[in-house]
């Protein structure tokens, strides 16, 4: 599959906050003693088994996930408190699957001619609470790959997702992608509710980053022991 048109909006949440949402034998990672939450608006296109032709209304969705970052027995990646997909095949899919928490979202995504994205969400799945986000972005500056130590390669650099059944039991899904090209952003953000859900209020200024299209594959989950 491709990742594209991908925005990486983060801001700083209380760590206590952040902490009391994971299941046991999932460790909150910080850095510098802050906890880290992103809203991540993208395109996923060229979906599909390996060895398989794309599948009709599974192949090409819009996806907004909100996520921060864990470990698990010492093993760095991903944790994701919900992931917005406009695909109701892939949202029932991945529940089924990944044990992850995929929600039926109205979504749409515009290009500028000048490069800017508009991109907007409206969760509308049954039983969960109300989510919107409305927001445009473009790169400013050149993309790059970020420094192994700095915080843009901190924040995305996590090659395994983590999930949790409902009895608990945690599981790891690896993924594998060469190296982000990132570039700073423009970012003008008209609505946000993603997180409130969740207790987090996303204030001030987040720290921004747009990244160029990437192949990545993913492997189904396995349980943690």
């Amino acid at each position: 599959m491709t990742w594209s048109e991908l925005l990486f909006a983060h801001w700083t949440i209380e760590p206590d906050t952040v902490a009391k949402l994971l299941p046991p034998g999932v460790m909150l990672d910080t850095r510098e003693g802050k906890a880290w939450v992103g809203v991540v608006p993208f395109l996923m296109s060229g979906v599909a088994p390996r060895f398989c032709p794309p599948l009709p209304g599974l192949s090409r969705f819009l996806e907004l996930n909100v996520r921060t970052y864990v470990t698990v027995d010492g093993k760095p990646g991903v944790w994701f408190f919900s992931l917005d997909a406009e695909s109701r095949l892939a949202v029932r899919s991945a529940r089924a699957t990944f044990n992850l928490p995929y929600m039926d979202a109205r979504m749409s995504l515009k290009r500028r001619d000048e490069g800017m994205i508009d991109y907007q969400s409206n969760r509308t799945h049954r039983g969960e609470s109300a989510a919107k986000y409305d927001a445009s972005y473009s790169a400013t500056d050149e993309f790059r790959v970020a420094e192994p130590g700095s915080l843009e390669h901190w924040l995305t650099a996590r090659y395994c997702l983590y999930s949790a059944s409902r009895r608990g039991q945690v599981y790891r899904g690896e993924i594998d992608h060469p190296p982000w090209r990132l570039a700073p952003a423009f970012y003008d953000e008209r609505a946000n509710t993603m997180g409130e859900g969740f207790g987090f209020h996303f204030k001030g200024e987040p720290h921004l980053l747009m990244a160029q299209p990437v192949d990545v594959q993913a492997w189904l989950v396995a349980k943690c022991t």
